[in-house]
């Protein structure tokens, strides 16, 4: 299982140094921007499933940044 697991680190970061700067940029802020979603939804209090969904996507898409379309 280990060796499993330390090929797929490796092939993933393979597959990030072949990425154009400007994506790895991009993926980069995504991350920053899912990270962000899901501590504001810690702080929201108790949601159902359904609520926490929508609210994550709300906000992913508030934090969107205008310019990757």
């Amino acid at each position: 299982m280990r060796k499993v697991f330390a090929v797929g680190i490796l092939m993933s970061g393979l597959v990030l140094l072949s990425i154009e700067p400007a994506t790895r940029h991009r993926i980069a802020a995504s991350t920053r921007n899912f990270e962000q979603s899901f501590a504001d939804l810690r702080t929201a209090g108790k949601l159902n499933p359904v609520e926490r969904l929508v609210f994550s996507l709300v906000l992913a898409s508030a934090h969107a940044d205008p310019g990757a379309n």
